[in-house]
């Protein structure tokens, strides 16, 4: 039996072997195939992207070839539009005003930069206080600080308001280094003896910051008496920042700067009040703490940003901040500077374009006036005004004898947008050339490139030497734009109370108003007619009345604003139009339609109106515009019968034909003011006849001519009509005369031509 199961074993196992090996073999047989049929596979496919590799390459270099003939032929293009534009006088302007902005650019770069070496002052003050003699100099005056301060303790109302309702104060006191028992326990029973007068208890902690340097802190409440390095490092900042040896950002003398500072180092306290930032959002800052600070008072965030106070309510305080709110930090540290807003003035500033708060943005260099002036203060009195009687001319022929401006006046530029209302406001200063007075130009929400192009024009103008340009651009917070117009009139004030004449243009208070109230709606104040909040009125009632001509007890000086308020439409009984005319002494309004039509500046005689009248005009222009407004309305009126065809009598026809001139007249270019004789000049000329021949699409040829005449072979008359007295009859026949020859002359060549 076992032979017979090992040979059926053997006999299993050679069919196995066989059988298997076949099959074995033949699986092999078909990997081997599967296996050499991929590499065969792989080979092509390598070489068909060794082919593809070739071809992009070969398109490449033929895109390449097609594209640097295409730029040699713009560089061709370009070449030679190059040697035709360069000459242009457009192109030359655009070339200037770029090399101005990247000036300004630069400037401000190279601002920034020293503002961060002044930040450097830690890190060395830091490595010499680690060294001797000044870590031993210190640590010896710690009990003289003390000794400094204690007497300095004082309990504030704010503090006894505190303990009221809390009866406990919390103090602290705070060192670079551990402090000696017999020190802490003595500025303890210092404190306490205060607060046992006032019935309160003081909470007493004992802190060790090295941030602090050296030196010691006292917090009682909120109020700190600092008397740490730290703090004076604060100061010295500042006073680097006005270091003319450290105005340069690249000075390699900083360092020493520093150590003369620090080696001058005298333990003075400064007294201060800290809050904390409970929220920030939008420009808005609610604080808490500062339980003794007033309205309208700056405040200074940890990170160098300033602001100001502008709501206070029983638990917290509203703030806006001035610059960018986004570095302050949630229940980051406050300081009270214990100062109003205020702005740096002085002769310095002629001629110069500054920031919404004062600070030089053109390029110049630094401001070195010290002189300040609160941007709010109140307006002068009935008593301290003189009479608005002396005129300031704007150049524009329609506003200086139908709408004439006096010094001290406040007169409002309204309408819609694109109406020239600015062009006006540029004229004006212009024309304040040579006769000593100020010019403000403040810039509210205004694009940069047409504060840009005004300044330019002023400096073509000549007229740069005595303006001050304030921009405050549209891309700036709501907190610059509101402050920008206080701070253009603190400028104009300074030079009002030295006796001096100002002329400030506000341009526009409309954006004023939109900024005003979005702080408003930020601080939570409750909103009235189109969202506006109540004090809206107040708002540029309190800016506009310090605009005045003051009495020879203060000097003579003043002070004449020119607001500008935007319409829509033309509605000027919308809120805020409303506002500024119920505040103002009368309204230049600008008529779209009248744009429309080209006249130029397209004043409304009909709604304009000056309140000061003919006091603020001279005799000469009072004499020939007397019957102007009601003329040039008469022709209005009869001009609207003429349209319908009917036919007219001589006089009729000659009220339409004078008329027709005295419009073509009363237009003017910008940028083109005129002096006072030759404005009384041409309106005599045209409403006494004299120029009734000739066409009114000649009129402004005509007009030029005669003052080309007259500059040459009359200058005689001219100087007489200056002089600004009423016009005698003798000097009346003279300019019939002389100007009856010219008219003449001009008829002749006019036909023969």
């Amino acid at each position: 039996m076992f032979w017979y199961r090992l040979i059926n074993f053997v006999i299993l196992a050679v069919l196995l072997v066989i059988v298997g090996r076949k099959f074995v073999v033949k699986m092999f047989r078909e990997h081997k195939k599967n296996i050499s049929d991929g590499l065969e596979e792989a080979e092509n496919g390598n070489k068909r992207a060794a082919d593809a590799d070739e071809t992009i390459e070969r398109l490449r270099k033929e895109k390449d070839s097609e594209i640097a003939g295409i730029y040699g032929d713009m560089a061709q293009i370009s070449s030679a539009e190059r040697i035709s534009v360069e000459n242009e006088p457009a192109f030359l302007a655009k070339k200037a005003q770029l090399d101005e902005e990247y000036a300004a650019r630069q400037a401000a770069s190279a601002e920034k930069i020293r503002k961060n070496q002044t930040g450097k002052l830690v890190p060395v003050v830091e490595k010499l206080l680690s060294e001797e003699p000044y870590f031993s100099r210190l640590r010896d005056k710690e009990e003289k600080t003390l000794e400094n301060i204690l007497p300095l303790l004082t309990i504030t109302d704010g503090d006894r308001a505190y303990l009221l309702q809390h009866d406990i104060l919390y103090v602290t006191l705070l060192s670079a280094f551990e402090l000696a028992p017999e020190l802490v326990e003595r500025a303890e029973n210092h404190i306490t003896g205060l607060l046992d007068k006032v019935g309160g208890k003081p909470s007493f902690r004992v802190l060790v910051d090295p941030k602090l340097l050296g030196g010691l802190q006292i917090r009682i409440g909120d109020t700190v008496y600092d008397g740490t390095v730290r703090n004076y490092l604060y100061n010295l900042n500042r006073v680097i920042a006005d270091d003319p040896e450290a105005e340069d950002p690249e000075s390699k003398n900083l360092d020493e700067i520093i150590i003369r500072h620090i080696e001058a180092h005298k333990n003075e306290i400064d007294i201060y009040q800290r809050g904390r930032v409970i929220s920030v959002s939008d420009g808005i800052c609610w604080l808490d703490g500062l339980a003794d600070i007033m309205y309208g008072e700056l405040v200074e965030f940890d990170c160098g940003e300033r602001g100001m106070i502008l709501d206070i309510e029983e638990s917290r305080i509203g703030c806006v901040v001035f610059g960018e709110y986004e570095h302050i930090q949630e229940y980051s540290c406050v300081r009270r500077l214990g100062k109003m807003a205020s702005v740096t003035v002085g002769d310095e500033l002629l001629g110069r374009i500054l920031g919404p708060l004062g600070d030089p943005i053109d390029g110049k260099g630094m401001i070195r006036s010290k002189e300040t002036r609160p941007i709010e203060c109140a307006a002068p009195g009935i008593i301290d005004r003189s009479p608005v009687n002396e005129p300031l001319y704007t150049g524009i022929k329609v506003i200086d004898s139908l709408i004439p401006i006096g010094k001290g006046q406040r007169e409002l530029l309204i309408g819609d947008r694109q109406t020239g209302k600015s062009a006006i406001a540029v004229d004006a200063i212009i024309n304040q050339k040579g006769k000593n007075v100020v010019c403000i130009y403040v810039a509210v929400g205004q694009k940069e490139t047409t504060v840009a192009g005004i300044a330019k024009k002023l400096e073509a103008a000549g007229a740069m030497d005595y303006t001050i340009i304030i921009n405050a651009n549209a891309f700036q917070t709501a907190p610059m734009l509101y402050v920008a117009p206080y701070a253009g009139t603190a400028i104009g004030e300074y030079f009002m109370y030295k006796g001096r004449d100002v002329l400030i243009v506000y341009d526009d208070l409309s954006k004023h108003a939109v900024a005003y109230r979005e702080m408003s709606l930020l601080l939570h104040r409750p909103s009235g007619r189109e969202a506006y909040p109540g004090d809206v009125f107040y708002l540029h009632s309190r800016l506009l009345e310090r605009s005045a001509h003051l009495g020879k007890n203060l000097g003579g000086g003043s002070m004449t604003a020119l607001p500008i308020i935007e319409t829509q439409a033309g509605d000027i009984s919308a809120y805020i139009p409303t506002n500024v005319i119920s505040i103002t002494d009368g309204q230049i309004f600008l008529e779209s339609s009248l744009f429309n039509e080209g006249q130029r500046p397209a004043v409304n005689v009909g709604l304009s109106v000056s309140r000061v009248g003919g006091s603020a005009q001279t005799k000469a222009m009072r004499n020939v515009s007397g019957n102007l407004r009601v003329s040039l309305a008469q022709y209005r009126e009869l001009l609207s019968f003429a349209q319908f065809g009917t036919e007219l009598d001589n006089a009729t026809a000659g009220v339409l034909t004078r008329g027709g001139q005295m419009t073509e007249v009363l237009r003017q270019k910008q940028c083109s003011p005129l002096p006072l004789e030759k404005q009384v000049l041409i309106i005599y000329v045209v409403s006494s006849g004299i120029a009734d021949m000739i066409p009114r699409e000649k009129m402004s040829a005509y007009e030029r001519e005669m003052f080309a005449n007259f500059d040459e072979a009359h200058t005689d008359i001219l100087k007489e009509i200056a002089t600004g007295n009423a016009l005698s009859d003798e000097l009346k026949e003279k300019i019939n005369d002389a100007a009856r020859a010219f008219t003449e002359d001009y008829l002749c060549r006019v036909s023969e031509a």
